[in-house]
């Protein structure tokens, strides 16, 4: 626990480490274009620098409670910060494309330990009657990094080049050490001999980073068609079995499984996946909806964006001091869900003449509910934990959110892709030699055609075009309102949860709650 100057200084070292983390998680979204072109390979291939980068997080997450205790949590989490920086500087100078994947898996490892490390000693810098408010500040790394990635990442491409992206991090890099070496407390890395969980490591390395890899490329190579997606899936079941049973067996294991039996971090953390699912699924599909469908530059979106992102930091802190003062999670978490959900479904209404006017308050909509979502949550998942614990756990917690995100974009790409391909039968149907709409389109078209100095063959064949990309066009339409009405449906059907799972208790010892007065029960129905 730090008082006075020290301890806010620590604060927004933690949150500017947690939020380059997350900036990286999307900023390269924008660029894969761009990167595609300059080092001369194919888009399936360049997306390795996202698909590295995921795989990495996902695998280190769980396991940084473990290390930072035998390393150390300071040499830990300073180590991660320079390796983090340094192969940073490695992705910008990168000639090929197999040395940025090679980089962006490195510099994933140190990004994954940033955020849940950052976590725990944000809520050890804090008093635990205050652990409340410090999730409401670490809810301003986890709202704002996914969000402003694209608005950066559009920015410097369109104004810059695509190495900037990374080398952005440089200067911030930089400074986090600085203060970290300087204002965190020294930490000693344990001594008590206990022999290293190789074998849960490995387990934990081949099943997360195979099922990161399904999720990930699963959609681009049509999932099961592909052999290496059916037996990375295959193994990933099985090294995660394995690793389950093993982790709970093991004297001394590499992830401990057992803070699971709070039933508050269980609760918390299923209902932090589906916030993982819907909040990276919604900031997945509305780019691409406002880029491919009405027109807008990648950096305009980020701009249509950000208004709301900024609300919703905002309020964080607010949040956190309003549960220290009594207020109900559960309340929170479903305003949270209701907020999502009216978002989601405003969206589902959009048209083709939609504009940011239409997207301004629902997109408000959005960010406020994360947030409303986030600062609870986070709260509640360590709740009940020893403080020995509370790193574990947190980590956990984030790793479900990550997973949450990671199956959410895999399965609503899936979603959007099988809505494409019906919407476009629909379509097309009522698109004959012999529809008398279409033939007067098709007429129109080639007679303005013809006006600009077309030939009568090239105005034909160009109007059959024009007619094919507006066909196109309402098809992802279409598909883009699917994906937004079943996230609409899926955060409305979590309201029924929340209130099922989520109930007032007596205070325990205020000592050991990270939101007074508040634990989840699961009921017994």
């Amino acid at each position: 626990m730090e008082t006075g100057f020290r301890k806010w200084i620590i604060t927004f070292t933690v949150i500017i480490s947690a939020i380059i983390e997350l900036i990286d998680t999307t900023i390269v979204n924008v660029s894969i274009n761009t990167m595609s072109g300059n080092l001369a390979a194919s888009l399936e291939d360049t997306a390795w620098v996202i698909t590295s980068y995921a795989i990495a997080n996902v695998i280190v997450i769980p396991m940084t409670s473990f290390l930072a205790e035998k390393i150390g949590r300071k040499q830990y989490y300073i180590g991660s910060i320079i390796l983090f920086t340094v192969t940073s500087a490695m992705c910008g100078l990168s000639s090929s494309l197999w040395e940025l994947v090679a980089f962006r898996f490195l510099q994933g490892l140190g990004g994954g330990a940033l955020l849940s490390t950052s976590q725990a000693i944000l809520f050890e810098t804090f008093p635990p009657k205050d652990r409340a408010l410090a999730s409401g500040i670490f809810a301003l790394g986890v709202i704002i990094g996914p969000s402003i990635g694209p608005v950066m990442g559009g920015y410097i491409v369109d104004n810059a080049s695509w190495p900037w992206i990374f080398f952005v991090n440089i200067p911030i890099g930089f400074m986090a050490t600085v203060l970290c070496i300087r204002y965190l407390r020294p930490s000693k890395p344990s001594r008590d001999g206990k022999p290293i969980d190789w074998t849960g490591i490995g387990l934990l390395s081949v099943g997360v980073g195979s099922l990161q890899v399904v999720l990930e490329r699963g959609e681009t190579d049509d999932w099961f068609s592909a052999n290496y997606i059916s037996v990375l899936t295959a193994l990933s079941a099985l090294c995660l079995t394995v690793f389950v049973w093993w982790e709970l067996r093991v004297r001394f294991p590499v992830v401990n499984l057992k803070v699971l039996k709070s039933a508050t971090l269980s609760v918390s953390a299923v209902l932090t996946f589906i916030l993982g699912f819907g909040l990276f699924s919604a900031i997945y599909v509305f780019p691409l909806f406002a880029q491919r469908t009405l027109g807008y530059s990648a950096f305009q979106t980020g701009l249509m964006i950000m208004p709301g992102v900024l609300m919703g930091a905002a309020i964080s802190p607010f949040l956190g001091k309003m549960m220290q003062k009594g207020l109900r999670p559960q309340w929170l978490v479903i305003a949270g869900f209701g907020l999502t959900a009216i978002f989601n479904f405003r969206m589902s209404e959009s048209s083709l003449s939609s504009g940011s006017v239409d997207f301004a308050l629902p997109l408000i909509f959005r960010a406020l509910g994360a947030a409303l979502l986030i600062v609870p949550l986070t709260a509640l998942a360590v709740s009940e934990l020893q403080p020995r614990d509370i790193p574990q756990g947190a980590a956990l917690n984030n790793m479900m959110r990550q997973m949450g995100g990671s199956f959410g974009i895999a399965l609503i790409n899936t979603y959007i892709a099988h809505r494409a391909a019906n919407n476009r039968n629909s379509l097309v149907t009522h698109i004959t030699a012999t529809d008398l709409p279409t033939q007067d389109r098709l007429r129109l078209a080639s007679a303005r055609f013809v006006s600009t100095g077309s030939t009568v063959y090239d105005a034909g064949r160009r109007a059959l075009a024009a007619l094919e990309a507006t066909v196109a066009r309402q098809t992802f339409l279409m598909s883009y309102m699917d994906a937004f009405l079943l996230l609409a449906l899926l955060n409305a059907c979590c309201i029924p949860l929340v209130m099922t799972t989520i109930r007032k208790k007596k205070a325990a010892a205020q000592g050991a709650a990270a939101a007074p007065a508040v634990k989840i029960e699961v009921e017994a129905h």
